[in-house]
């Protein structure tokens, strides 16, 4: 096996050993082809391929990966500002390794670095020398072009974050206009939220619905149906508890950023009306 890079050539090794420690290393510096490695084994050959193809793909990985996909934002993309590129670059990368939330249902539960793998694997059996760099440089296409669907999804994600941040924006400045009507709301984790008075009096659904009806919501963009943010944005609280077990919950996370400094969240067991969790 060849590698130019002495890096990657060190990398290379790390994932071979971690993989496999049953291998025996030559290294020797060749002057065409870079860094020149020879393995000897005491293992099964299809073993051995597929302990030599996924150290490959840990080095791509390593290495390439951003560097491809940064060339696939800014060329094909045609994105040039550093921070959307960032952005962008981010939600690429976690999405192809995995690292996202929802990365199998975004990514149709195909992974690509199993076709990575493929490419390396079909490779090394059919080659007497393995030279990562021209694997990399001539024979990556199909995998470049599956990296650029995969980026045009993170640039559609990017976008959704986007108008979300915009929509946030709004209501922070909305609410930052108006005089609140409420000192302190209690909200409780639920489908949806419930809203409790600081005497413990539960907010009915016909008190919400006449409240949202005298706040013009969808001049921010929110439904009269929705009922876990619009009620706060119509009540404009000063000070909002929310208790539940879920503070990554996406709903109280909006609430949060909408609010900010004026939201505190509690665990469940800390609301502080006990009878109404039996009587609702």
């Amino acid at each position: 096996m060849y590698f130019e890079s002495d890096k990657e050539a060190i990398r290379f090794c790390e994932y071979l050993f971690q993989i496999n420690k049953k291998l025996e290393l030559h290294w020797k510096n060749n002057k065409e082809w870079g860094n020149h490695l020879q393995l000897d084994y005491q293992v099964p050959g299809n073993d051995l391929m597929e302990t030599i193809a996924e150290a490959m793909v840990g080095v791509f990985v390593s290495h390439r990966l951003t560097d491809m996909l940064d060339a696939i934002i800014k060329d094909y993309y045609y994105y040039s500002n550093p921070d959307e590129v960032e952005r962008i670059m981010d939600l690429s990368y976690r999405i192809v390794t995995g690292d996202v939330d929802d990365s199998q249902i975004i990514r149709n539960n195909k992974d690509p670095c199993r076709l990575l793998y493929s490419l390396f694997s079909a490779n090394i059996k059919h080659s007497g020398a393995v030279h990562f760099d021209s694997i990399v440089n001539f024979q990556s296409k199909v995998f470049k072009d599956q990296l650029a669907h995969y980026v045009g999804l993170a640039i559609d994600e990017f976008k959704l974050e986007e108008d979300h941040q915009a929509f946030i924006d709004m209501l922070r400045n909305h609410i930052g206009q108006r005089k609140s009507m409420f000192h302190t709301v209690h909200v409780l984790q639920g489908e949806p939220f419930s809203f409790y008075r600081p005497d413990g009096k539960r907010f009915s659904r016909i008190e919400l619905r006449r409240l949202m009806q005298e706040e013009p919501l969808y001049m921010v963009g929110l439904d009269e149906d929705e009922w876990n943010l619009a009620p706060l944005i119509a009540m404009c609280p000063e000070t909002i508890y929310i208790y539940g077990d879920s503070p990554s919950d996406a709903k109280t996370l909006t609430v949060i950023n909408v609010f900010q400094e004026r939201v505190t969240f509690e665990p469940k067991k800390r609301f502080p009306f006990p009878y109404q969790l039996t009587h609702k």
